[in-house]
């Protein structure tokens, strides 16, 4: 992997990071022979990124040949907008205030290096915040709010070459032969592959989308295609630009960091499974019901209730009913409720969270159908059957701790019913060519929509009984012919 480290001038950099490439900016952007080269990693430290400067067309042309440049256009343009900026300070607010609130002054300047400060204290927060606008040089500047008695950002901005401190210096260069080591240590391992693959997986999570074992074949399959692969968590968000494409195996929600990792890898150019638009849609209940209706694909009976209808909703569809709240996942969320009092406490409750939620007439069933469909082709059919003495696949306590779960039949697709697997890419379809799980349930020839998931399980022994190896593989060949195509793009 070659590092290059692109200034306005070479002869005012003060600093000299071993291992790598100094460029001028003017050589990066005409010189063919930069042009030219393959899977180059493009340091931009040029004096500023303002539009059509020599700073930002480094980092556009950089995307363009295939590069990965620190920092990123997306990134250029995340921080002149005051929004981002807003979101960010909302979205690391505990961890602000856990690191500023020592300080006795109403202000505050955080100087951030390749992710580090120089007080070990900030170094939490100066992680997080270069994964949100991953740049070699960043400064923050926070003020404490008086009324709210809360440190707030009111801007972060790059810090130019130039202008870092002489007391500073030697730890710059320090921060920077780490994080040039972490990259050098993949780089070996993807030596021999054709393209990166960044894989998103917990291993903490206490109900994944696949079990340890799926993630070995996922990455099994991954490397005999020629794919390097990389398990990163959460705190590698800063990390998205190094990789070409990013497979999301830990479970979506909007409001979480693996929507913001979708977003910023699509927006970096890679491909993405789950993609943002698929996890907006298929996480909010209300957008499936509303869609679903539009399309005239059948479902149970559903109702959007909110504080206006709720009263009516008996009379709509009797008793025992579904309540789901918008972003429910694996039966979480999802309440059967069988008498008046019941149904106006639940009701309450959801209302208190989100301003709508969905009501659905119940289907009693013994097994709900789940048809995994990947790039508008079906993928896997499973019969997952409800958990014993109870109406869900999953049982689980008060504290919503699973108890207990039906049993699962995995059957060849050729073998499901034609008209399973017909509504359930009409209903995929209307998402996108994405990873999804259809939910359907089953009364005589009739086949009802319950849901449409994204990110769907797939774990050793089940999703897999018949496809086994072959399943990961279809999967990954999947990101592999869509990487092909995006650099066909390019070049």
């Amino acid at each position: 992997m070659s590092i290059l480290i692109v200034v306005n001038d070479p002869r005012d950099l003060p600093l000299h990071f071993e291992g790598s490439e100094l460029v001028a900016a003017k050589a990066y952007l005409t010189d063919p022979g930069f042009a030219a080269m393959r899977g180059a990693s493009v340091f931009n430290l040029c004096r500023s990124y303002r539009y059509q400067s020599a700073g930002y067309y480094v980092s556009l042309l950089a995307a363009a040949r295939g590069h990965k440049p620190v920092p990123s256009i997306s990134t250029i343009q995340d921080l002149k907008s005051q929004t981002i900026v807003r979101v960010a300070s909302e979205e690391l607010e505990d961890l602000i205030q856990e690191s500023l609130t020592p300080i006795q002054s109403n202000e505050f300047v955080l100087s951030i290096y390749f992710g580090k400060n120089m007080a070990k204290r900030h170094n939490r927060l100066s992680r997080y915040l270069f994964d949100l606008f991953e740049s070699p040089f960043l400064r923050a500047f926070f003020l404490y709010n008086e009324k709210s008695r809360k440190w707030q950002i009111q801007n972060i901005s790059p810090i130019a070459v130039n202008d870092i401190p002489e007391e500073h210096r030697a730890f710059v260069v320090e921060a920077a032969k780490d994080y040039f080591q972490k990259r050098r240590k993949y780089s070996r391992k993807k030596a021999s592959a054709r393209y990166d693959l960044a894989l998103l997986y917990n291993p903490e999570e206490k109900e994944p989308p696949s079990d340890p074992k799926a993630i070995e074949r996922f990455e099994k399959a991954a490397e005999s295609l020629g794919l390097a692969v990389d398990i990163i968590g959460r705190e590698d968000f800063g990390r998205l630009s190094e990789f070409d494409a990013l497979f999301i195996r830990e479970t979506t929600s909007v409001n979480h960091h693996t929507y913001r990792f979708a977003r910023k890898a699509e927006a970096e150019g890679l491909v993405v499974i789950d993609d943002p638009d698929s996890i907006l849609k298929c996480t909010n209940k209300v957008f499936l019901a509303e869609i679903l209706e539009r399309s005239k694909i059948l479902t149970p009976k559903t109702v959007i209730v909110h504080r206006d209808n709720a009263k009516q909703l008996t009379n709509m569809l009797g008793l025992p009913c579904i309540l789901k709240r918008p972003d429910s996942s694996f039966s979480q969320g999802v309440i059967k409720v069988e008498t008046e009092d019941d149904l106006k406490l639940n009701i309450g409750k959801m209302l208190d969270r989100s301003e709508l939620i969905i009501a659905q007439e119940f289907l009693s069933t013994t097994f709900d159908w789940r048809v995994g469909i990947l790039d508008r082709q079906p993928l896997f059919v499973c019969k997952y059957y409800m958990a014993k003495m109870h109406w869900q696949i999953i049982k689980r306590d008060l504290n919503g701790l699973k108890t207990a779960d039906g049993r699962v039949d995995t059957i060849p697709v050729e073998h499901a019913p034609t008209d399973l697997i017909r509504v359930a890419l009409r209903a995929a379809n209307l998402i996108g060519d994405g990873f999804y799980g259809v939910d359907i349930k089953q009364d005589g020839a009739k086949f009802y929509i319950i849901e449409v998931n994204d990110n769907p399980n797939i774990d050793f022994g089940v999703e897999d009984a018949v496809l086994r190896e072959e399943l990961y593989l279809r999967i990954m060949r999947v990101m592999m012919r869509r990487i092909e195509n995006r650099k066909e793009k390019w070049y």
